[in-house]
């Protein structure tokens, strides 16, 4: 069988960037033959039903099972199960996207193996090591052969560290490739919010001047959900918020198992929060497009509210995406309650930052990918 290339997702954030990235490297009139491997980093039946099924995902290859635990646990045995796959397929190149444990881990198995690297999503940095997936970032970039970027300051990066140059190569987002398809296909918010007990609360029809007359909230960070007091302080921001608008909080497993722990489920059943299990691609991309504000702590939220031209906060001090701050529609507003109200209510009374496209997140990011990775590795 001829060596194929191995493509690695192990998370929610990899799948819709795989979603963009396989059909690109499968394109006629000169395929490369590609296996994916999934490493059950994240993994459920609902979450395959969610993303898999509606981005087009094919079944995987091979499935590592590997499931929770703790980073130094999960890092391990990725790599102890990922190399016996190496050794059977024989692979030409290994591709890895984003972050997470699952990135790091089977970069670090190819690259001792001495299969070449491919890390798409490079050179980003918050610069706070404090955060895991600065570390993977880092440590994956210094042992991939081919870095592929998704805006400037990364290729900025990447330099300053001692990557050669022509290992680099600026493509564009392949996660808004995989937006800018879905998104004539998403459902109206309405449908969407009125699945869930409690949604006739939210006002659905966009009020003058506005996108929709709510906001979305995600937290996962554990510097903002593993600590009690940091995530009393921003529930009860969030009450306060509702006040100006009605929120939709999608309920991430570690921040629901975090408030459970803390006694703090009860304090968002409020009249102006709507709380909700995690949700599919779909759906969430339904509510951000049309949300009239995002509060988030997530890298990927912040790149898709830029996309979709809505106003977004970052409950956090930094950012590995400074694009969508510099060009997008995101505004880094920190922890504290004081400084998130005053945003809140900048963008209540004058609307938010308008933003811009940034440089080549058009949609054919996944294209550049693979010619490039056509021209080398192809038949």
């Amino acid at each position: 069988m001829t060596s194929p290339l191995l493509c690695v997702v192990g998370a929610r954030p990899n799948f819709m960037k795989m979603a963009a990235i396989l059909p690109a490297l499968q394109q006629p009139p000169t395929p490369l033959p590609v296996r994916l491997v999934h490493t059950g980093q994240h993994y459920d039946a609902a979450m395959k039903e969610a993303f898999f099924q509606q981005l087009g995902i094919p079944e995987p290859d091979d499935d590592l099972g590997v499931g929770s635990g703790s980073h130094a646990v999960q890092t391990a045995t990725i790599m102890q199960r990922f190399e016996p796959i190496i050794d059977r397929w024989q692979p030409r190149a290994v591709l890895v996207v984003g972050d997470v444990n699952s990135t790091l881990a089977c970069a670090l198995v190819a690259s001792k193996k001495g299969v070449p690297v491919i890390h798409v999503e490079a050179g980003l940095r918050s610069f706070d090591r404090s955060m895991p997936e600065e570390i993977n970032r880092i440590l994956t970039d210094q042992i991939a052969d081919w870095l592929f970027t998704t805006e400037r300051t990364a290729h900025e990066h990447l330099q300053r560290e001692g990557i050669p140059p022509e290992r680099i190569h600026f493509v564009g987002n392949v996660m808004i490739d995989t937006l800018r398809r879905m998104l004539p296909q998403v459902p109206q918010a309405a449908a969407v919010i009125r699945k869930w007990p409690g949604g006739d609360r939210i006002p659905i029809s966009p009020s003058p001047g506005r996108k929709g007359a709510y906001g979305v909230v995600t937290l996962h960070r554990p510097s903002n959900v593993d600590h009690p007091e940091n995530l009393e302080q921003l529930l009860i921001c969030l009450r306060e918020v509702s006040q100006q608008l009605p929120l939709i909080f999608p309920l991430h497993p570690r921040t629901a198992q975090q408030m459970q722990t803390a006694g703090l489920l009860k304090q968002q059943h409020h009249q102006h929060i709507l709380t909700t299990p995690p949700l599919g691609y779909m759906d969430m991309l339904s509510l951000l497009s049309q949300a009239h504000l995002v509060l988030t702590d997530s890298g990927g939220i912040q790149e898709e509210t830029t996309a979709l031209g809505v106003p977004c906060l970052t409950l956090r001090d930094n950012t590995e995406r400074p694009v969508t701050v510099t060009q997008g529609t995101n505004t880094l507003v920190g922890t504290q309650p004081a400084h998130i109200l005053a945003a809140v209510a900048k963008i209540m009374s004058e609307g938010g930052k308008r933003g811009r496209l940034p440089e080549l997140w058009d949609g054919q990011a996944a294209g550049r990918i693979a010619t490039i990775l056509k021209k080398h590795f192809g038949p």
